[in-house]
């Protein structure tokens, strides 16, 4: 396994300057930066590609993540809203090809945050959803990326609230590259069993990201570390293992990840840099590496 850990632990935007993280991951001992595909709407092809060799350079790997919004809905009803969703994705998988980047993972056959206040129907949803993550997975594929669907927790989503639907889903769907992503901090709300649900993905597993029950870094909550680094070990992981903490209030993040208070006392670059470097020795011990 590789460990990585989310560039907005440091940000309250989405959309930022990526480039001094490739360097700063790398030094506090992680193998992989993850992105937020926000940042690459308005990049052009030679910042991409800047990108890219900086991080090849640096011997770190590139994945993605992305929270789609309403306008970006491939479970929609609205045509045009689809037909939105599945341009926005083209686009974006053709520039996770250029950045050598073979993940995307998050909420990617809804939107995200979910907003309540609609009308919801989840049947309706996710049949819409499977045929245009159908679609979208073979552009996938021609990329060389992986398309991860996130398991969420019933707060922020309704199709995917746990493995066995994101299993059934998937095999639904049918495409080679639509993989199942889960996450500690939303399994540790829905899921009977985290252990169990870890081997029911079995190899459809295609992204893991990693957080406390309280959203801190692994090591500074309540997560059994080294259970759920075995039952990844049984089903054979070898992939990706990020770290998606948000510690902080504040700006775009804080909003939609609702954190409404500091979770880190004095939350200096440097305190968040050595809690980081701490936390990924911790669990490359806890996962028995």
């Amino acid at each position: 396994m590789k460990y990585g850990i989310y560039f907005a632990y440091w940000e309250n935007e989405w959309a930022t300057e990526l480039m001094p993280y490739i360097a700063r991951v790398k030094r506090l001992g992680f193998d992989i930066l993850e992105l937020s595909c926000a940042s690459l709407k308005t990049m052009e092809k030679p910042e991409l590609i800047a990108l890219r060799d900086a991080a090849k350079a640096e011997g770190v790997t590139l994945t993605a993540g992305y929270g789609p919004s309403a306008t970006e809905n491939l479970g929609s009803a609205d045509p045009d809203v689809v037909k939105n969703a599945i341009a926005f994705y083209t686009d974006t998988l053709k520039k996770l090809e250029l950045l050598d980047i073979h993940t995307i993972g998050g909420g990617i056959y809804s939107y995200w945050p979910v907003d309540y206040s609609k009308p919801i129907n989840k049947a309706g949803d996710r049949a819409r959803s499977i045929a245009n993550v159908r679609t979208v997975g073979k552009i996938a594929k021609e990329c060389g990326v992986e398309y991860c669907l996130e398991v969420l927790n019933r707060f922020e989503g309704y199709l995917l609230n746990t493995c066995a639907e994101a299993v059934a889903f998937v095999r639904e769907v049918d495409e080679s590259a639509v993989k199942v992503m889960l996450d500690t901090f939303h399994m540790n709300i829905e899921e009977d069993s985290m252990i169990d649900a870890i081997h029911q993905a079995g190899d459809l597993l295609g992204h893991f990201h990693v957080g406390e029950n309280n959203r801190k870094l692994p090591g500074q909550g309540t997560m059994p570390w080294a259970e759920i680094g075995k039952a990844l070990r049984a089903v054979n992981y070898q992939k990706a293992v990020v770290m998606e903490p948000f510690v902080m209030p504040g700006g775009t993040v804080g909003s939609d990840i609702k954190v409404w208070r500091t979770l880190k006392e004095n939350p200096t670059a440097e305190r968040l840099d050595a809690d980081a470097a701490e936390s990924v020795r911790y669990l490359r011990f806890a996962f028995g590496e």
